[in-house]
Order: C-alpha cells, then structure tokens, then sequence
C-alpha cells in the first residue's frame, strides 16, 4: 500500500465529477442482506460497481438510467494511471471508477475488493473535500487497524499483497472543504473486468 499525500489537483477534478453525476446521479444501494449503505454511489467507466438483495457485482450499464456508465474523464484518468506508475504499477489502466459520497456521519465497514477479475492489477484511491480516517486491518477481518488520516487529494494505491486486505473507512466528523462543502468524494480506480 502506497500513501500519495497531495497528489491529486481537487480544482481540476471538480468539473468533471459534476458532469458524470449529471449522467449517472447518485444513488443509495443496498447491501444483499437488504441493509441500506450510508455513502451515496455512482460510476464512470465501462463497467460500474452495483450492489443490491442480488449481490456486489460489476455492470455496464447504470441500473438507474438504463444507459452505458458515462466514460472515465480524461483528468480521472491521468490521476489513476499516474498514480498507479508512482506506486510502481505502471501498466494500470482502470476500466471502472466507483464515486463514494460521504457526508459527515457516514462510513464504510471493513471489506475486501474482491469481485475484480484480475488481482495483480492495483486499486487507486483518491480522496477529494473533508478528512477521513481510512484503516487497513489486513489479510483478515480481525486484529488490531491501522489509521491513515487522508486529506483533500491525498491518493492510496494497494496493489501486491495488500490489494485484497480488509479496509474501511471510520465514521466522518463535522467539518467543511472550500470547494465541495461537507462532503468527502472516494473516486476509486479498479481494473474490473
């Protein structure tokens, strides 16, 4: 896992992360056991990230407009390749970009990234607006986390060993970014199909 502090420019991602939500807004899933997730989601690239009563998967069309995801935007993807080269993964080129909204009070439990078809191809994660606390416990759902406090821009890239590790993300405190107001954006860059 390589931490990137500051490597993502938000100004230049702002715009084009407005137009892909206008294509594909964001929406609640649910999880299969018919729980409600506290983020909001969408997608961009070729196949998107979905959840329902069914299960996790990948899709190529937006289950909510019934269209192809819009494409990954030019400056997402020189974000994710080029962060994926800095972390030494430099043939890394995602096919699917899940966009998380958290708002202050909203987390993420601890999972795994486990329905991509190829693990040797890494995960790049950009944080975007207010801080988090990101924790990565390891190869199991058990034992003692590690936190990493991520900021506006910061990048994580997991790839090798650490690519199927359980992570999540604790839960938002109140807070307020120029920008995006109280919002943090996960823009999350696998290579899916």
């Amino acid at each position: 896992m390589v931490l990137l502090p500051g490597f993502a420019d938000s100004a230049q991602l702002h715009q084009p992360l407005k137009q892909v939500l206008t294509s594909s807004p964001l929406r609640q899933m649910q999880t299969s056991r018919g729980f409600m997730m506290s983020v909001h989601t969408s997608n961009c690239g070729q196949l998107g990230w979905v959840s329902d009563r069914s299960g996790y998967r990948y899709e190529k069309c937006d289950p909510v407009t019934g269209q192809p995801w819009p494409a990954i935007p030019d400056a997402f993807l020189q974000l994710a390749t080029g962060a994926a080269k800095q972390a030494g993964f430099g043939h890394f080129l995602p096919d699917a970009c899940l966009i998380n909204q958290y708002r202050p009070g909203t987390q993420m439990g601890a999972h795994q990234d486990k329905d991509e078809s190829d693990f040797s191809q890494p995960i790049v994660s950009v944080s975007l607006g207010i801080d988090a606390r990101f924790y990565v416990i390891g190869p199991e759902k058990r034992g003692k986390s590690i936190p990493v406090d991520l900021s506006d821009g910061d990048v994580v890239v997991f790839g090798g060993t650490a690519r199927r590790h359980y992570h999540g993300v604790r839960k938002l405190k109140e807070a307020e970014h120029p920008r995006f107001g109280a919002v943090r954006w996960n823009l999350t860059f696998r290579k899916a199909g």
